[in-house]
């Protein structure tokens, strides 16, 4: 049943509007000022005309989505804090009080906050209740769900997008939390890229130098336990992976499902961005890469996805702040694409593409 619907979403993908990336590309050439001299924030505006099928582009009304869920694997000591912070934390998003909140206050931006797999419900009124179950399994000793529940946690973020665009959203921003995720978001990256662990396994929000390596000696634990199929990209999220994983694949998916953008975070979000390009390729497009992740990892995964962060800051908060930070560099490109005059009306002699 969740296979064929999945398959369903997947076929109704299109690919993006060349003719209208085309028009926005001559729009800009036809500014006062350097050619393609805005580098990626003409590329940024370029891409949503293709995806919004108009070289006109206006991405209304964003949203940032956070996928919440918890980690059996807490239990094996990889993270400084304990799960209950979850929770905790989706009740501050509730708030409106945690750190991406604050941040996306300042561009008029709601968070959504989504229960997809907390070890409890959310109180808050705010929070969406989603849960696929509650906490996954220790992946040191056990898969983190069943290749069905994974399978459920994408349709979640499918059907989370196509929620919010009835709402009138029209750019989707990926984020999670979870304490202890950058465990099964490591075994995955390390299954996928056919890594060593120790490449790439980070300290996530804070582990000592002992405590680094004893996560690394977790993961490589989980993945001998569960022995996930590389090329089976449900097999290795079902045995090594998380429902905020899941939930986030499915957000990738649904926004391309809808016609509407999806940045991608950090470390975790291009974890998932990976992972939903290897169950459904055609969502690719519809994805934009934003900032690169501190994690050891963050580049390989953007690199495995053949995309380029637009900002190199050190971030690895999570919780989408990495893409609510570039999304304030659309509205420079928004500004910049529609308010600059032509060469005409700016007085200075049009320049030319060279060889």
């Amino acid at each position: 049943m969740e296979q064929e619907l999945l398959e369903e979403y997947a076929g109704r993908i299109r690919p993006l509007d060349e003719e209208a990336m085309e028009k926005a590309w001559h729009h800009w050439d036809s500014l006062c000022k350097p050619l393609r001299g805005m580098g990626k924030l003409e590329e940024m505006l370029v891409q949503l005309a293709g995806i919004y099928g108009t070289a006109e582009p206006r991405p209304e009304k964003p949203m940032v989505v956070i996928m919440g869920a918890d980690n059996g694997v807490v239990a094996e000591g990889v993270s400084q804090t304990g799960s209950e912070v979850t929770a905790q934390v989706l009740e501050n998003m509730g708030d409106r009080i945690s750190s991406v909140c604050v941040m996306a206050k300042t561009e008029g931006i709601e968070v959504i906050p989504v229960n997809i797999g907390m070890l409890t419900e959310g109180k808050h009124s705010r929070i969406r209740s989603r849960v696929v179950r509650y906490g996954t399994g220790n992946i040191a000793k056990e898969p983190a769900m069943t290749r069905q529940e994974a399978l459920k946690g994408i349709l979640v973020g499918i059907r989370t997008v196509e929620e919010l665009y009835r709402e009138g959203c029209r750019m989707i921003i990926t984020g999670e939390m979870g304490i202890g995720n950058t465990t099964p978001s490591s075994a995955m990256a390390s299954v996928l890229l056919s890594r060593d662990p120790a490449e790439m396994t980070g300290r996530g929000a804070g582990l000592s130098s002992e405590g680094l390596r004893h996560k690394i000696q977790v993961i490589e634990k989980a993945i001998e336990v569960n022995r996930p199929k590389r090329e089976d990209i449900l097999d290795v999220l079902s045995k090594v992976g998380s429902l905020d994983i899941a939930g986030m694949m499915g957000c990738y998916i649904g926004a391309a499902v809808w016609r509407i953008p999806a940045l991608i975070d950090g470390f975790i979000s291009a974890v998932a961005a990976y992972g939903a390009v290897r169950l459904v390729p055609a969502c690719k497009p519809y994805m934009v890469p934003t900032h690169c992740s501190a994690e050891p990892a963050g580049k390989m995964m953007l690199d495995a996805l053949g995309m380029e962060a637009v900002i190199y800051g050190g971030m690895h908060l999570g919780e989408g702040t990495g893409a609510v930070t570039a999304y304030s560099l659309y509205k420079y490109a928004l500004a910049l694409y529609y308010g600059l005059p032509g060469w005409n009306d700016g007085k200075v002699e049009a320049y030319e593409h060279l060889n």
